[in-house]
């Protein structure tokens, strides 16, 4: 049912008084802007690559529906109808419970989202360079509705010209952000975001800006620190190289750009092979798998809790490059004297997806309401407390978190943390480093079975759509 209908109403800020809408972050109710708009570009992402799989599987509707779910918000979030902007929300909702804080809020609160009725404080930044520019991804899935397209094209310029005036990290002031979604860096999305604005604009200004040395350097791109190889709301290095290699792979731009561009693709490259399992980069879990590539679960966070989110983005981009690579009529890569065909990289992506999927020691499901078995005590107020018209107190509610009974609803399609670093799991409603699904993790996921699924014959990417604003740099021959 409806659940906060009065978020913004009293915000003092003068940016907006309607946050309605968006997303929750995870089990909870708050809302985290900076993990919900990575969610909003891995949707669109997934979705400019595979858009004719959306079409065949019948989601293409839907899954558009879902991004522009997530934009509609982000757009509430400033100003985007001025033509520059010195502020911007970053949360709504909060979840301080340090000191043993018992005034109403969203982690201290165990209520079903329609029950909430406690105020909802929202949270500005006045420099947010991370949290800027996730837009312009969604204006390329729009192409078919001009208006709407222009409307986040414009959004998108606007909120990166004020990434880069305002520069910060928008954790910095806000001791919650820090807790929960603390930036390490804002060069990152400097990259990420230029990368997408330059297709979204074809405006060579964003491809100058990316392909500069130092500002690749800042953001960590080519240090050959093996968690730059990671891809998630908090490190854009791998999503960035890749989308500039997949421009070199398949429009190749030549002078000034290609020296840059073949830096990015090498990265890539490096980046493939350290999640190879004869490269030893990475620990994997020692689980003993039926027709496994991988021996196990390969530790993208260093054996540290809720791994799935790191593992599913890393399945994405495996498919993806190897699908660019084919797309550009190319066998493989090197991983320095072997050949390593795309086959190779799309049985790590299948073989970690299906360790998700089942086929793990545990035999367990990551992904609620998908196989036998998958987890009953999913960490979800919604989830687990049953829809008995009772209006439950914050702490009431509490013994539905502590309950002993599975579920009464299923969170049908929603991946958990996940298991530890030894394969095993508990499915235990109360620790949320194994049960919680959030946003974010979801999002990675969709893209990479969206990646994989049908056959290879049939399941390359669109060559094309992403190029559509990009000018022809030479003549047509």
């Amino acid at each position: 049912g409806d659940s906060c209908l009065t978020d913004g109403k009293f915000d003092s800020s003068g940016i907006t008084n309607d946050l309605l809408g968006g997303y929750y972050d995870a089990g909870d109710a708050i809302k985290f802007h900076f993990p919900a708009s990575f969610n909003v570009t891995m949707l669109s992402w997934s979705v400019i690559e595979y858009r004719a799989k959306y079409e065949a599987a019948g989601e293409l509707n839907h899954v558009k529906e879902i991004i522009k779910w997530g934009t509609d918000y982000l757009l509430k979030t400033f100003n985007h109808s001025a033509d520059s902007i010195s502020r911007i929300i970053a949360q709504v909702g909060v979840g301080d419970i340090s000191g043993g804080n018992k005034i109403p809020n969203d982690l201290y609160c165990w209520i079903r989202p329609e029950g909430i009725d406690y105020d909802r404080p929202v949270q500005e930044c006045t420099s947010s360079s991370d949290l800027a520019a996730e837009m312009a991804a969604a204006s390329i899935v729009f192409k078919d509705n001009e208006e709407y397209s222009k409307k986040l094209i414009h959004s998108a310029i606007m909120i990166f010209k004020f990434s880069r005036q305002y520069r910060g990290r928008y954790s910095a002031g806000g001791v919650e952000a820090g807790w929960f979604y603390n930036s390490r860096s804002y060069w990152d999305e400097f990259t990420w975001s230029g990368a997408w604005l330059y297709y979204a604009t074809g405006n060579s200004s964003y491809l100058k800006l990316v392909t500069t040395t130092g500002l690749g350097k800042q953001a960590g791109i080519f240090r050959g620190i093996l968690d730059n190889s990671l891809l998630s709301w908090d490190n854009m290095p791998a999503g960035t190289a890749l989308l500039l290699s997949r421009l070199r792979l398949l429009l190749n731009l030549g002078y000034p750009y290609d020296e840059m561009l073949r830096a990015f693709h090498n990265q890539t490259a490096i980046t493939m092979c350290s999640y190879l399992p004869n490269f030893s980069s990475w620990n994997a879990t020692k689980a003993k798998l039926s027709f496994a590539f991988y021996r196990g679960l390969i530790q993208l966070n260093h054996g540290r809790p809720q791994p799935l989110q790191y593992v599913t983005n890393a399945a994405f981009l495996a498919s993806l490059f190897s699908n660019c690579l084919e797309a550009a009529g190319l066998l493989g890569w090197f991983c320095g004297p072997n050949l390593i065909t795309t086959d190779v990289m799309r049985r790590f992506a299948k073989t970690q997806i299906d360790y998700i999927l089942g086929n793990n020691p545990q035999k367990m499901s990551y992904l609620v309401g998908f196989g036998s078995p998958y987890p009953q005590y999913v960490h979800h107020r919604g989830a687990s407390i049953p829809k008995n018209k009772i209006k439950y107190s914050c702490k009431g509610g509490w013994k539905w978190r502590h309950s002993s009974k599975p579920n009464p609803n299923t969170l049908v399609g929603a991946m958990v943390a996940g298991p530890h670093k030894h394969d095993g799991f508990h499915d235990v409603r109360s620790n949320y480093n194994y049960t919680v699904p959030t946003l974010h993790d979801n999002a990675g996921l969709v893209a990479a079975l969206v990646a994989l699924s049908g056959k290879k014959s049939t399941g390359g990417i669109d060559k094309s759509t992403i190029f559509t604003e990009v000018p022809l740099m030479f003549p047509a021959p």
